[in-house]
């Protein structure tokens, strides 16, 4: 079960970037109707929470991370942000399934895992959501690709 969980973050993780790699990078400063976080910004966010979660969990494998600050967003640095704090978060879970605890997350692993994938799942909503309301959509091949978790 654990390896499986592990192989699930990994393509939750591919998405990500799937999604990342679709956009232009001069879409990266679109924002939803509703304002808030341009689509660079909401990226960043997910890096950034994963980073908060390294710090409280296991800051040794912060080593090679930064926090990504919102004048230096660019596809690139977003790009390698987000594959650094997912292996990061990888190996905090795969420590975490084996010990049957992530410090200061309650109540168990399995459900530590479970809240980061809806909490980045619902940026890539948003992520996808501003994109089309700013005129902007992503590809419809896109659109279905992220929910392709057997060939991604």
């Amino acid at each position: 079960m654990e390896k499986q969980l592990i192989e699930t973050w990994e393509i939750h993780q591919r998405i990500n970037l799937y999604l990342l790699d679709s956009i232009e990078e001069a879409h990266l400063s679109d924002v939803s109707a509703s304002k808030g976080r341009n689509i660079g910004e909401q990226f960043a966010h997910m890096h950034n929470v994963r980073l908060m979660w390294l710090q409280s969990a296991a800051s040794d494998l912060l080593k090679p991370l930064a926090k990504i600050e919102k004048d230096g967003i660019t596809k690139s640095i977003l790009k390698k942000s987000l594959t650094q704090s997912g292996k990061a978060i990888a190996e905090l879970l795969a420590t975490a399934l084996k010990e049957g605890k992530v410090k200061g997350f309650k109540p168990h692993p399995v459900a530590f895992f479970g809240y980061l994938i809806s909490h980045e799942s619902h940026h890539r909503g948003q992520i996808m959501l501003g994109l089309k309301q700013s005129g902007h959509p992503v590809d419809k091949k896109v659109s279905f690709g992220i929910w392709e978790w057997g060939v991604r």
